[in-house]
């Protein structure tokens, strides 16, 4: 006896869909990849809330772009604070001009005087030949590099600038410019005078330098060598 029922029987249940199977598991077990989220990324170094939002920090921890102003003014080696609306705060007085024109008459006289007797009793007196006249200056100079050089890399101050009470520092920190700066700044003083014509327009030019530099007063060779004159006690 057949029990299939007809189509048209009020009590025949309806067919149910056909539910989809479910994915497949992950290799290694553990469940479908859909069963929870993936974890979130782990927070940026610094730590810190908000150490990785754009106003909350830097993306290594420091402080972000927008955390505040940058640092403050900072010290400056003389004693002072540096990056304030006075370049000269800190420092001690800048040696006047005429203090520094003084100091360099006395320094050309000690050379110049023992100088100019040695090499005259060399020759056999004065003369004006033009060679012999060079060659006295080229050993003057040579001897006022040394001399100059010398006082600067031990003292920082010549004889002449000694009684002036005036001394050369570097600008960075005031100390006494030893070794390579020390030397260069004499040799840009004295050598170029070994130039016919051109060294005197360049020693010229060298030593009114200062009378215009804003803000440190330097003559050229004090900023070949960034080294500043101030006054001592």
């Amino acid at each position: 006896m057949s029990t299939e029922q007809p189509e048209n029987d009020p009590f025949r249940k309806p067919e149910q869909p056909e539910q989809p199977s479910p994915p497949p598991s992950s290799p290694g077990g553990g469940g479908s990849p859909y069963d929870s989220a993936p974890p979130p990324p782990p927070p940026p170094p610094g730590g810190g809330e908000g150490a990785a939002g754009p106003y909350g920090g830097g993306p290594y921890g420091g402080p972000g772009p927008h955390d505040g102003p940058g640092p403050g003014p900072y010290d400056n080696p003389y004693g002072g604070t540096m990056g304030a609306a006075d370049p000269l705060a800190g420092m001690p007085p800048l040696a006047s001009r005429g203090k520094r024109l003084v100091a360099r008459i006395i320094d050309a006289l000690i050379i110049g005087i023992p100088v100019g007797v040695v090499v005259g009793l060399a020759q056999g007196g004065y003369s004006t030949d033009t060679g012999q006249t060079y060659w006295q200056q080229a050993v003057y100079t040579l001897v006022y590099l040394i001399y100059e050089g010398l006082m600067l890399t031990t003292r920082g101050q010549t004889v002449g600038k000694k009684l002036m009470k005036i001394r050369v520092g570097m600008l960075s920190d005031g100390t006494v410019p030893h070794g390579t700066p020390g030397w260069f700044r004499a040799a840009t003083y004295s050598l170029p005078a070994l130039v016919p014509c051109l060294g005197f327009l360049f020693w010229l030019v060298n030593v009114l330098f200062c009378t215009w530099d804003k803000p440190y007063q330097q003559c050229v060779h004090d900023k070949a060598a960034r080294t500043v004159v101030v006054a001592t006690d």
